[in-house]
Protein backbone atom coordinates (compact mmCIF):
# COMPACT_ATOMS: atom_id res chain seq x y z
CA UNK A 1 0.00 0.00 0.00
CA UNK A 2 1.31 3.04 -1.06
CA UNK A 3 0.58 6.70 0.74
CA UNK A 4 0.10 9.40 -1.90
CA UNK A 5 2.63 12.43 -1.28
CA UNK A 6 0.13 14.80 -1.45
CA UNK A 7 -1.05 13.34 2.10
CA UNK A 8 -0.36 15.02 5.12
CA UNK A 9 -0.32 12.61 7.36
CA UNK A 10 -0.82 13.36 11.27
CA UNK A 11 1.40 12.71 14.12
CA UNK A 12 0.87 9.58 16.15
CA UNK A 13 -1.27 12.18 18.72
CA UNK A 14 -2.99 13.24 16.57
CA UNK A 15 -4.45 10.17 15.25
CA UNK A 16 -5.23 9.22 18.69
CA UNK A 17 -6.60 12.70 19.74
CA UNK A 18 -8.46 13.91 16.58
CA UNK A 19 -12.26 13.04 16.58
CA UNK A 20 -12.28 9.87 14.26
CA UNK A 21 -14.83 12.22 11.73
CA UNK A 22 -12.29 14.76 11.19
CA UNK A 23 -8.89 12.41 10.96
CA UNK A 24 -11.01 10.20 8.06
CA UNK A 25 -11.87 14.04 6.50
CA UNK A 26 -8.18 14.80 6.84
CA UNK A 27 -6.48 11.97 5.45
CA UNK A 28 -9.13 11.84 2.80
CA UNK A 29 -10.09 7.99 3.81
CA UNK A 30 -14.04 6.93 3.50
CA UNK A 31 -15.65 5.22 5.69
CA UNK A 32 -18.39 2.64 4.41
CA UNK A 33 -20.14 -0.26 6.01
CA UNK A 34 -18.81 -3.69 4.82
CA UNK A 35 -20.63 -6.78 4.03
CA UNK A 36 -18.29 -9.35 5.53
CA UNK A 37 -20.21 -10.65 8.79
CA UNK A 38 -17.38 -12.52 9.88
CA UNK A 39 -17.12 -11.99 14.01
CA UNK A 40 -13.67 -11.75 13.60
CA UNK A 41 -13.55 -9.09 10.71
CA UNK A 42 -12.60 -5.68 12.34
CA UNK A 43 -12.45 -4.03 9.27
CA UNK A 44 -10.34 -2.93 6.20
CA UNK A 45 -8.33 -0.20 4.88
CA UNK A 46 -8.08 -0.48 0.89
CA UNK A 47 -6.50 2.10 -1.51
CA UNK A 48 -7.69 2.51 -4.75
CA UNK A 49 -5.92 2.30 -8.03
CA UNK A 50 -6.67 5.38 -8.56
CA UNK A 51 -5.33 6.37 -5.23
CA UNK A 52 -8.79 7.20 -3.09
CA UNK A 53 -8.83 5.40 0.15
CA UNK A 54 -11.97 3.13 1.51
CA UNK A 55 -12.03 2.13 5.23
CA UNK A 56 -14.15 -0.58 5.51
CA UNK A 57 -15.67 -1.52 8.40
CA UNK A 58 -18.96 -3.94 9.76
CA UNK A 59 -21.82 -2.40 10.71
CA UNK A 60 -23.28 -2.91 14.63
CA UNK A 61 -20.17 -2.66 16.52
CA UNK A 62 -19.94 -0.60 19.59
CA UNK A 63 -18.58 2.91 18.96
CA UNK A 64 -15.78 2.02 20.89
CA UNK A 65 -14.54 -0.89 19.25
CA UNK A 66 -15.20 0.74 15.66
CA UNK A 67 -13.09 3.73 16.80
CA UNK A 68 -9.99 2.02 17.98
CA UNK A 69 -10.19 -0.62 14.87
CA UNK A 70 -10.53 2.51 12.74
CA UNK A 71 -7.52 4.18 14.47
CA UNK A 72 -5.26 0.79 13.99
CA UNK A 73 -6.04 0.06 10.45
CA UNK A 74 -5.21 3.65 9.55
CA UNK A 75 -2.03 3.54 11.83
CA UNK A 76 -0.73 0.40 10.03
CA UNK A 77 -2.26 1.31 6.55
CA UNK A 78 -0.39 4.71 6.03
CA UNK A 79 2.76 3.38 7.97
CA UNK A 80 2.52 6.00 10.80
CA UNK A 81 4.77 3.41 13.09
CA UNK A 82 2.28 2.91 15.96
CA UNK A 83 2.81 -0.25 18.09
CA UNK A 84 1.53 -3.63 17.21
CA UNK A 85 -1.90 -4.55 17.48
CA UNK A 86 -2.84 -6.47 20.74
CA UNK A 87 -3.45 -10.54 20.41
CA UNK A 88 -5.46 -11.79 19.15
CA UNK A 89 -5.96 -9.20 16.13
CA UNK A 90 -3.81 -9.41 13.33
CA UNK A 91 -3.35 -6.94 10.58
CA UNK A 92 -2.76 -8.10 6.72
CA UNK A 93 -1.45 -6.70 3.90
CA UNK A 94 -2.55 -8.00 0.65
Amino acid sequence: MTVAQSCTIPQQDRLLDTPLPQLLAELDVTLVDSTITDPSFVGALVERRDGTRVLSMPPGRSTVERDTAARMLLAEGLGLGASPVPAPLEVSRV
